[in-house]
């Protein structure tokens, strides 16, 4: 394989962004299992709660494109760690959330830190996926998907872990220790990552309207939207749609693992597939069928016939993850190159 030949730096990149996208999942997915259930004693409805999960990935698609055009001004090291810092400090204050009484003040706060959380998530995603293009120009899409195997990874450890410490310690624990576990990778990285000089000769680039323009770009923006709606979609219902089950919070923890790790062990493959056989805008379609049938079964839908399933919710969230996968790897990869 070609990640054979890397170079030290390149190993250092990747060993560093890996750590760090492990715990920016880790705090990201960590609200899913017990946050609805806090925000329904604060007397929030599910529309309420649902667009604190909803408005993370509305800013994200709003601060990116703004990141990016001025990335050369700030630094990408400098964005790449202020993103850290940011969402660690926000993940830690998120767990404070259940000392604040009232309704409309637990929902003004819980928008607050959201908001500030996506704006550092979304400084770092674009600033690693910058150097992931400069740091391995002919592997994109195998390094982009074996670094989403440790962002799978942390999605199953953030609700697994988080559900065993609600469990043992209440709601501000698993935030505190998740949270405080970024702040340190955080410090890490800001040691052990090389520099990364942006390129003079990018500084005057095109703008992002003129990129939307191109239809491969477009249409890639699309899937990654589409693709962010059902994960948030997910994020916000799966734990009351499983209430029925009566499940612990542990299992309920483990219930939102399945498709991340489903997620986390696949993304390398549909990375190989989209440098080496298989064009990415296919990928991309077989993605967008599999999250059509995983929300089939999720339901259930009428067509589907049946009630609802533990069985039937567990494989398709398995299905779920096989979609998500191959939809973010081959869009952001087609993406890259289209525009290039």
């Amino acid at each position: 394989m070609k990640m054979m030949g890397f170079t030290r730096r390149q190993w250092l990149t990747l060993v560093v962004i890996s750590i760090a996208d492990f715990c920016n999942a880790i705090c990201v997915s960590l609200q899913a299992p017990f946050y609805p259930q806090e925000a329904e004693r604060k007397g929030a409805s599910a529309t309420e709660y649902g667009l604190v999960f909803g408005v993370f990935e509305l800013v994200v698609f709003i601060v990116s494109p703004l990141y990016g055009q001025h990335l050369n001004k700030i630094g990408v090291k400098l964005m790449f760690n202020g993103g850290i810092y940011t969402t660690g400090i926000c993940a830690i204050l998120f767990g404070l959330l259940d000392k604040v009484e009232g309704h409309y003040p637990f929902i003004i706060l819980s928008f607050v830190i959201r908001i500030i959380e996506a704006m550092g998530n979304a400084a770092f995603l674009t600033a690693s996926f910058a150097i992931i293009a400069k740091e391995f120009p002919d592997n994109v899409a195998t390094t982009f998907a074996s670094l989403e195997t440790f962002f799978g990874l942390g999605l199953i450890v953030g609700p697994t872990v988080g559900g065993a410490l609600y469990q043992i310690g209440g709601y501000t624990t698993p935030f505190a220790v998740l949270g405080t576990a970024l702040f340190c990778a955080a410090i890490l990285t800001g040691i052990v990552l090389p520099k990364h000089e942006s390129g003079r000769d990018h500084a005057i680039g095109s703008s992002i309207f003129r990129v939307l323009k191109i239809p491969g770009v477009l249409l890639s923006a699309f899937s990654i939207i589409v693709t962010s709606m059902s994960i948030g979609f997910l994020q916000a219902t799966l734990e009351p749609h499983l209430r029925q089950f009566g499940l612990s919070p542990i299992i309920l923890g483990l219930m939102f693992v399945i498709n991340g790790g489903t997620y986390a062990i696949i993304a390398p493959l549909w990375g190989w597939l989209c440098d080496r056989t298989c064009p990415p805008k296919v990928v991309t379609v077989m993605g967008t069928i599999l999250v059509a049938i995983a929300f089939a079964l999720i339901g259930p839908a009428p067509f589907v016939n049946t009630k609802t399933l533990l069985w039937l919710t567990i494989l398709g969230l398995v299905i779920h993850g096989l979609g998500i996968a191959a939809q973010l790897v081959a869009s952001f990869t087609d993406a890259l190159r289209t525009s290039m």
